[in-house]
């Protein structure tokens, strides 16, 4: 059988490879009972050229691990929606947009969490005649029969796209679902005993309700991308705060009773002092959850009610970001780039807390890294390990502190020198003091733009002479949330918005303006993950003479826009003009003086 040709051809168009036999082919290649192959669908549909699907098939025929849609959805040549319809329509079978179709729990509870990952499958619905509605990404044969005798009923197939299912799956199956029933039972054991000192003993017993409670709780943070877990006593209730993609969200209320089970409980993972409960205190968890690895840092204060515990969730298992996907524009990165491969001298990351400094500071380290070059850090703590650079922690119970710390690493002959945090006068002066002895320095700092850096280092009473002579360029930045791309849709900005927009003197989108609707997949919110937003200094000859001169922030900042300087808000804008982010997150996330 040929494919049909949509277009005439110069050279004769090469003829798809006969069909395998039923038993051997994969689901997408298989012809159904009175349909037709897959690559002929898509090449009718005008997704594909003849050409690409025969070199597809040929790939896939040959042992390949993927299968023909997979492997023209990794090309870039169809989509995950194209491929979902082609499918469908292959197999004779609904395709399903689980963007907007809610899973019934008590369905989705007829099959296991695992059953559900290893068949990506997801049961939607019961029909009148008790049929379930499945979800699938595979509409194979032996996924059917699992489905089957798994529910023990019949079983109607939908299609939907993996990615979709994945993401599904996780939204569906809830780790603190099962909390309710260890609130019940610690709160019946709590009832049998009122002994005050043996309300802190749950929390060492592996099988206590606390236990389950603390795990489902961090489970569920990594499953939902949270940066941090909050946990916060309020009067009678324990309340639990997720913070994801920048935002706060509710996410439990425990009883009152429940909450120094809940502090012992997370202080002995981190081997901190559970007797002290009135004085600060940080610690770190080192686990594994789901088959992720997972540090945690943990800090406690004492709040009004009780102690409050934070706890930052950080994914090892996710890849680190290149510079290129941080989000600076391409000219900015450019310059980025090479400024990075500078011998000696100074870059500085600015920003607030949770702006996303040590990422960008990583992916710097990840452009410069290589096997001619020593590079050592010294952080708080080491976030992501990298085999071939050398990485030291601050303890500074055992006297490992930044300053220290930078000193043993000046007589350890380095090239890069990367440090965590600029947090005092001593880290500063010996970090500025290594770029001008020929070492080159990357570190963050906290403040508010890149020109409010130097006056940071000025105010820590760091010589003039010695921040124009070292520092090479500021990095200031801030993140912002991404409109979830799938439930964009136009909208009219607020009046507050447009007069926001006129104010700084920004320019409307040529499409016009999008937000998120909000859907299953970003949980209602209309956002979905974070993107850069980039403000780069670099120290020209002017910029050096003003900072000699002591010139004050805002002439500094007349003079670096004068020469060339983006500005944090103008790249947020920029970002809004591109349709990533939306004017309300601008105001929201983007805080700049006198605007």
């Amino acid at each position: 059988m040929k494919l049909r040709a949509r277009h005439q051809a110069e050279e004769p168009t090469p003829e798809l490879p006969m069909s395998p036999s039923r038993a051997q082919a994969p689901a997408d290649v298989e012809v159904h009972a009175g349909g037709r192959r897959l690559g002929e669908l898509i090449v009718d549909a005008g997704l594909a050229t003849q050409a690409q699907v025969v070199v597809a098939l040929e790939e896939a025929q040959q042992g390949a691990t993927k299968r023909l849609g997979r492997l023209l959805l990794d090309r870039g040549i169809i989509t995950e929606r194209d491929l979902t319809r082609m499918i469908a329509e292959q197999s004779s079978v609904q395709a399903v947009d689980l963007r907007s179709v809610t899973p019934d729990p008590e369905v989705a509870g007829l099959i296991t969490t695992d059953s559900a990952r290893a068949l990506t499958a997801l049961p939607l619905s019961v029909e009148e005649d008790g049929t379930v509605l499945v979800a699938v990404a595979d509409p194979n044969e032996t996924t059917v029969a699992s489905l089957r005798s798994l529910l023990g009923r019949d079983v109607r197939i939908a299609v939907a796209g993996q990615s979709d299912l994945l993401r599904a799956i996780d939204n569906t199956y809830r780790a603190i679902t099962g909390v309710s029933s260890q609130v019940k039972l610690f709160e019946a054991r709590d009832g049998l005993r009122r002994d005050a000192v043996r309300m802190e003993t749950p929390a060492a017993s592996e099988d206590a309700p606390v236990v389950r409670v603390v795990q489902l709780m961090i489970a569920q943070g990594v499953r939902d991308r949270a940066s941090d877990i909050h946990i916060e006593p309020q009067n009678d209730r324990v309340r639990v705060r997720y913070r994801i993609d920048g935002a706060l969200h509710d996410v439990l209320d425990l009883p009152g009773s429940m909450g120094p089970a809940i502090v012992s409980r997370v202080k002995i993972l981190a081997g901190m002092n559970i007797v002290e409960r009135r004085r600060a205190q940080d610690g770190q968890i080192s686990t594994e959850i789901e088959g992720r690895a997972v540090d945690i840092r943990v800090s406690t204060t004492a709040v009004v009610g009780g102690e409050k515990v934070v706890l930052r969730l950080l994914d090892k298992s996710r890849p680190l970001f290149k510079l290129e996907q941080l989000g600076m524009p391409a000219a900015m990165a450019q310059r980025y780039a090479a400024t990075l491969r500078a011998p000696y001298g100074m870059v500085i990351c600015a920003g607030p807390t949770g702006s996303g400094k040590t990422t960008t500071l990583y992916g710097s380290l990840a452009e410069i890294n290589s096997p001619d070059r020593n590079i050592m850090t010294i952080e708080d703590p080491v976030e992501y390990t990298f085999a071939s650079i050398n990485q030291i922690q601050i303890n500074e119970q055992a006297g490992i502190t930044f300053a220290g710390g930078l000193r043993s690493i000046l007589r350890q002959d380095p090239d890069v020198i990367l440090v965590g945090e600029v947090r005092d006068v001593e880290t500063a002066r010996i970090a500025v003091q290594s770029a001008l002895t020929g070492h080159f320095v990357l570190s963050s700092l906290h403040a508010t733009d890149s020109v409010s850096a130097l006056h940071r280092l000025i105010d820590m009473g760091i010589e003039t002479f010695l921040i124009a002579s070292s520092v090479t360029a500021v990095l200031s930045q801030r993140l912002v949330r991404r409109i979830c791309p799938h439930c964009r849709e136009p909208y009219l900005p607020t009046a507050e918005e447009l007069a926001f927009l006129r104010a700084i003197g920004g320019d409307a989108p040529d499409d016009g303006f999008s937000h998120g609707a909000g859907c299953n997949f970003c949980a209602k919110t209309g956002y979905l993950e974070r993107i850069g937003v980039y403000e780069m200094l670099m120290l020209s000859d002017g910029i050096r003479e003003q900072v000699l001169d002591r010139a004050s922030h805002d002439d500094l900042r007349k003079l670096a826009r004068a020469e060339g300087m983006s500005t944090l808000l103008e790249e947020a804008v920029a970002l809004v003009r591109a349709g990533t982010t939306n004017l309300a997150e601008v105001m929201r996330s983007v805080y700049v003086m006198g605007v």
